[in-house]
């Protein structure tokens, strides 16, 4: 899900003349074969915080590759949890404790040793800033020699996957304020400097415990997409992320690599009418259209997906009518077809829904089925989703208005409009901040108000079960969700880069992209190539 809080605006780069020491715009930049130079979104938007994982570094709704700091487990490319600093973990039969056995040979890179100690610290501190991974379930993490026992308030068999998701910091040198400038970590790579606004540079930790990667120096470039595709034609970066909308252009000496990912699109549909209800931040909940049922059921079968799709992502995602993308093992086919404008139209009618003066937008009891979808404008393909619902809608005679602006705009906005979001991670405990009916309109989780005790149900169920028994219950839990179309799910995004001819980024051995996208999530993997060779 969207945190605004953990990541700042990206900084626009608006003449692409020259950044630290690469010559944009001049041609090919010169530099060693062990060095990289990207502009990548995963890491490309400047932390607002800097590279302090308490302030939400590395975390993309979880697995990401905080590259700095360590993680007590990691995913491998068939999404298993493996282990990082953990040599072994076990837990209660009640999923209310996770005992972890920290490994003792790993080292920070000014030189103090990592212990039990910093790892619980990491875990108590990002649960009391609450800017990162959802540690909600946990009362407390305490260090017990080599090993951390962490203590939950219920059962919750998703907190496994917590472990991947907090990098962590030295207790005794941890400031709040100021170790997002100056990070100590224990990961692969140490900062070795930041300029803001322009770019931060990596170098490899020659301590570094774990797998050697190839790249001994990694400097990445905040750009905006225009510019990061100049980069690209320019020849001045080894790897770009380029929006959807250039993927299929060409550009010698470089090659499209794209991935799947489980970063899903959609638009919510606030499910409760207005009332004069407000959230604990004042924010009104409700709309009196798409509070309607028909209304929401009409557009999820109206709503052409494949088309949209073609449009607004190029060709480059897949359709999803459920929010739960196909790679994950609670997935579940829907039942529905979409494009179904007739269907779409006897639905509104059947439920009192009718274009009584001709102006081609059904109302009812005077009500105009009108409403607004807000979307971040530095989002282009958020932007094309909001635009083509609007058109398609209008066939089944209902009016959308797309709404572009900053989170800032969207917020007071987000419990009585609908808005574009962004979701898609390889906990199911996703499911939880979308529908659960105790989270209803608190921060960004089930912004459409989603009042059904039969989901609640079933996603305890779910959490007191085995991580893979659960899998078939927080399934059943989305599909009993969705029966109440809360979202137009629209489908998941692929991602898309243009890589230098002689970088191989090893497709392969790629992890699972959550929302937010991992493209280091592989790093140990890159290597240059003799493309002669080739």
């Amino acid at each position: 899900m969207d945190k605004k809080i953990i990541i700042g605006a990206v900084i626009a780069v608006i003449a692409v003349i020259g950044i630290g020491a690469f010559a944009l715009g001049g041609g090919s930049t010169q530099h060693a074969e062990n060095e990289l130079v990207a502009c990548v979104a995963a890491h490309g938007e400047e932390p607002e915080f800097g590279f302090d994982p308490m302030h939400g570094w590395g975390y993309h709704d979880s697995g990401t590759e905080p590259l700095i700091q360590s993680t007590i487990l990691k995913r491998d490319k068939d999404n298993n949890f493996v282990n990082d600093l953990a040599t072994d973990y076990e837990i209660s039969d009640d999923y209310k404790t996770y005992t972890v056995t920290i490994r003792d040979d790993v080292n920070f890179t000014d030189g103090s040793k990592l212990t039990a100690n910093d790892v619980a610290f990491s875990y108590n501190k990002a649960k009391e800033l609450g800017e990162g991974a959802d540690l909600s379930s946990m009362n407390e993490a305490k260090a017990d020699g080599n090993k951390v026992v962490f203590t939950l308030n219920k059962s919750d068999s998703t907190f496994i996957n917590k472990l991947t998701d907090v990098g962590i910091v030295p207790e005794a040198n941890y400031n709040e304020d100021s170790y997002g400038q100056n990070p100590i970590g224990s990961g692969p790579y140490k900062l070795a400097q930041w300029d803001k606004g322009q770019q931060f540079i990596l170098e490899k930790n020659p301590d570094y415990y774990g797998e050697e990667p190839y790249f001994e120096k990694i400097t990445n470039l905040f750009l905006d997409p225009d510019a990061a595709f100049a980069a690209v034609k320019n020849g001045d970066v080894d790897i770009a992320e380029v929006q959807l909308a250039y993927a299929n252009e060409t550009i010698p000496g470089y090659h499209l690599e794209y991935f799947d990912s489980i970063d899903v699109r959609g638009i919510s549909l606030p499910t409760q009418m207005d009332e004069g209800k407000q959230s604990e931040d004042n924010v009104t909940i409700g709309n009196n259209v798409t509070g309607d049922p028909a209304i929401r059921e009409a557009l999820n079968i109206g709503i052409n997906r494949s088309a949209l799709l073609d449009g607004a992502f190029n060709g480059y995602g897949n359709v999803s009518y459920n929010g739960v993308a196909s790679q994950l093992p609670w997935a579940f086919n829907s039942t529905f077809e979409d494009g179904k404008v007739d269907e779409a139209k006897q639905v509104l009618a059947d439920a009192g829904w009718n274009d009584t003066d001709g102006d081609g937008i059904v109302d009812k009891n005077g009500t105009k089925a009108s409403f607004s979808v807000y979307y971040n404008s530095q989002a282009s393909e958020r932007q094309a989703i909001a635009v083509a619902v609007s058109e398609q809608a209008k066939q089944i005679g209902i009016e959308i208005q797309p709404v572009g602006g900053s989170w800032d705009d969207i917020d007071p906005n987000k419990y009585s409009q609908g808005v574009v979001w962004g979701f898609g991670s390889a906990d199911p405990f996703e499911i939880e901040h979308q529908y659960d009916s105790r989270v209803a309109c608190v921060g960004y989780d089930n912004s459409e108000g989603l009042n059904d005790t039969a989901v609640d149900s079933l996603i305890d169920a779910a959490m007191a079960q085995d991580l893979n028994s659960s899998y078939a219950t927080w399934s059943q839990a989305a599909q009993q969700a969705t029966s109440n179309y809360p979202y137009l799910w629209v489908g998941t995004v692929d991602y898309t880069y243009f890589v230098s001819d002689d970088l191989d980024i090893s497709n392969s051995t790629h992890l699972i992209y959550p929302h937010g996208g991992d493209i280091w999530g592989n790093i140990y993997d890159w290597k240059r190539i003799n493309t002669t060779d080739a």
